[in-house]
């Protein structure tokens, strides 16, 4: 039984495996890595040797401006432009509303996240109209400022701080079935299955008198679930199961209709058990052949089982397991 519990725990481990490694990739490869390890950027680097290595910084800024000028996206506003002196260059920097406070005239000192853009259209746009209003050559103010702005709400906005927790979220869990699965492998004793039994006694003196009973020679065999003297095995690609038969209280099966589009292609059968301490176990995907003997031998093993589904035995099962 320990091998096939290993067995069973190399399969399901494989999935959690590769998504890890997919979310791994993906951190590295886009811009989560760079937004949560943004570059300090230094006095030794101008903005534009910035932008070419990494676009992503960490910086403290001192003496910005506001320009009179907002960005909005939607129905909101994303941010407020000020100008400042970035390592000897005059930059254009978009602040959230919160870092602002909603468009300060003049801030003395902050630190902030950010990505370096190239100026586009819509910094050409603003430029243009800080030289109205000021009264200055519109090239004259271009060669002023840098051809780079540096935008926080890249950084720290809804959508991307979303994804960030969506992609770090779903690989933590799925490093904690890594974790889970590995563990089981080294040590099949503290497995789910194994851990099941402690319900009924000592999960290692039944497991091994399990794991005796099926090496002997089983009463009842199907392709993946065993009947022995004393337990239900079942051990297919879904999982590991073991269950005492006489804390077996309910038992019945139900057919799926498998089918694409107009054409239906088999019927199979699930087996359901439903035993003491709320346990319950489905075999999905067996034959009907299999199904109806494995019930026709555990209702023999233990006369108490109620045996098909209908809403009285619903009933007397609940009321048994409170019992139980």
């Amino acid at each position: 039984m320990k091998s096939n519990i290993v067995k069973c725990y190399k399969r399901k481990i494989i999935a959690p495996l590769i998504y890890l490694a997919f979310i791994v990739l993906v951190i590295f490869i886009s811009p989560i890595y760079s937004i949560l390890n943004p570059t300090v950027l230094d006095s030794t680097k101008s903005i534009k040797e910035q932008y070419e290595k990494n676009s992503y910084i960490k910086t403290e800024l001192k003496n910005l401006y506001f320009t009179g000028y907002t960005k909005e996206w939607l129905w909101g506003i994303e941010g407020y432009y000020y100008y400042t002196n970035v390592n000897n260059d005059c930059v254009i920097i978009l602040l959230t509303p919160d870092t602002c406070e909603q468009g300060k005239p003049v801030i003395d000192n902050i630190t902030i996240k950010g990505k370096i853009y190239k100026n586009s259209n819509t910094e050409s746009e603003l430029l243009s109209r800080l030289a109205k209003d000021l009264s200055w050559d519109e090239d004259g103010i271009t060669s002023t400022l840098s051809g780079y702005n540096i935008n926080e709400p890249a950084t720290s906005g809804f959508i991307t701080w979303l994804l960030i927790i969506a992609a770090l979220g779903s690989g933590i869990v799925s490093l904690c079935f890594v974790i889970i699965y590995g563990l089981f492998i080294i040590n099949p004793s503290i497995s789910t299955p194994v851990l099941r039994l402690k319900a009924y006694g000592d999960s290692n003196s039944l497991l091994s008198l399990a794991e005796e009973e099926l090496a002997t020679l089983p009463q009842l065999a199907t392709e993946d679930m065993y009947i022995t003297e004393h337990f239900f095995i079942e051990v297919s690609l879904y999982g590991i199961a073991i269950v005492p038969i006489s804390e077996i209280l309910w038992i019945y099966k139900y057919s799926t209709l498998h089918k694409f589009l107009w054409h239906h292609f088999k019927i199979s059968y699930t087996l359901h058990i439903t035993a003491s301490k709320r346990l319950y176990i489905k075999c999905p995907k067996n034959e009907k052949s299999d199904i109806d003997g494995v019930i026709e031998y555990l209702a023999e093993a233990n006369h108490n089982i109620l045996v098909g589904f209908s809403e009285e035995n619903r009933i007397k099962a609940e009321e048994m397991l409170k019992r139980k």
